[in-house]
């Protein structure tokens, strides 16, 4: 089927895409290092608590701040995120292309 042609070609192109490889080098930069995989993880889980608690509290944002001042004074993980907030931009900005396409139907 043809549509299923053209996702994959997409996903391929994702796959071939500067913002992916970049974000992917990083990324397995960071996860091959205990220390800066674990500090990640860390901001990441503390990020997602907040998100999750839409009104989580002055005092878990405050964190969640201080922390991430503190991770991006390291040049890895500070490009790290760069480069996730890049890759995701470009998904959103697929996944938007893609709905405008199928908004009559949903």
């Amino acid at each position: 089927m043809q549509v299923y042609d053209t996702a994959n070609r997409l996903a391929q192109e994702i796959r071939d895409s500067e913002e992916f490889k970049l974000y992917k080098k990083r990324k397995d930069e960071i996860h091959n290092d205990p220390e800066k995989k674990q500090k990640v993880e860390d901001f990441e889980k503390l990020r997602y608590e907040v998100q999750l608690m839409a009104y989580a509290g002055e005092e878990k944002n405050k964190k969640l701040e201080e922390m991430y001042m503190t991770l991006v004074e390291n040049k890895d993980i500070k490009e790290y995120f760069d480069l996730e907030v890049k890759f995701n931009i470009m998904i959103a900005d697929v996944n938007k292309i893609i709905a405008e396409a199928i908004k009559d139907v949903l």
